[in-house]
């Protein structure tokens, strides 16, 4: 298996999965024009995606699909629920196209299985990908590490998770009160500490790779981000657990460096 995010954070996100030269993406929040210079950038084939799963509705999630969709001819998966909120702002699909999921499916060659995130959105998920030999966590845009995260996200062999914020940076920052009430509150988005918690608790010796995602633009920094979640790691079992473990941060705007996991 291997992975890398295309665009990372409240300007757009995206990420691309594959095995065997079969590939997926999650969500496409980013024009198309970017997501196939993204691709192409990390020596993979646009025309070797199979679909586009959508965790949720928000626009810098789904931004690119409808276009990019009807450009590759490709299905798009989700939920009744993210149907019935996206569906208008997609544009025109071929029925085929339109393929609602519940709790998993299997594309590419690979199982996902969708696990309920709490967010301020109709409906929205992380993903755990399972391929022949590994899995794959795919968790952001939670305010809090809800019940099924903890029990399904436990023992995978490399994450993408959220490290929004800072919370010091989030209270002393310019947002307005409402704002940073929302991104804090358990329908908002999960901080560096938080996200540092949560780790210690699903990371054993499978682990190998954790890419901090989703990071503020303005109450965060990549610095701030990778220093919080490593000091919390050291401190904790999972640096005996896990003595190889990378941890990196993923770039917002350029697609991050395909991650191959080793057989």
């Amino acid at each position: 298996m291997y992975f890398a995010t295309l665009a990372s954070g409240s300007s757009g996100n995206s990420i691309i999965v594959g095995e065997d030269n079969r590939n997926f993406l999650v969500d496409c929040g980013i024009t198309v024009k970017r997501l196939l210079a993204n691709v192409d950038m990390i020596n993979l084939s646009a025309a070797q995606i199979e679909g586009i799963i959508v965790t949720h509705e928000h626009s810098d999630h789904i931004q690119g699909v409808g276009a990019l969709a009807r450009r590759l001819k490709i299905p798009v998966y989700a939920t009744y629920g993210i149907w019935d909120e996206m569906e208008e702002s997609l544009g025109v699909l071929k029925p085929e196209q339109k393929v609602i999921i519940s709790e998993e499916i299997y594309l590419a060659g690979m199982h996902i299985q969708l696990i309920p995130t709490s967010h301020d959105s109709r409906e929205s998920y992380a993903l755990k990908v399972t391929s022949k030999r590994h899995t794959l966590a795919i968790a952001t845009d939670s305010g809090i590490v809800t019940r099924e995260m903890s029990k399904n996200l436990l023992g995978c062999n490399a994450y993408v998770v959220e490290a929004n914020h800072d919370l010091e940076m989030l209270i002393n920052g310019k947002y307005p009160w409402y704002l940073k009430k929302r991104i804090n509150s358990q329908y908002g988005h999960l901080s560096n500490i938080q996200l540092g918690k949560a780790l210690c608790e699903w990371l054993t010796e499978n682990a190998k790779n954790v890419v901090l995602a989703h990071l503020s633009a303005e109450n965060n920094t990549p610095e701030l981000a990778l220093n919080t979640v490593i000091n919390i790691l050291r401190d904790s079992e999972v640096k005996h657990r896990c003595p190889k473990l990378k941890v990196r941060v993923a770039p917002r705007h350029l697609p991050h460096e395909l991650i191959i996991l080793d057989r």
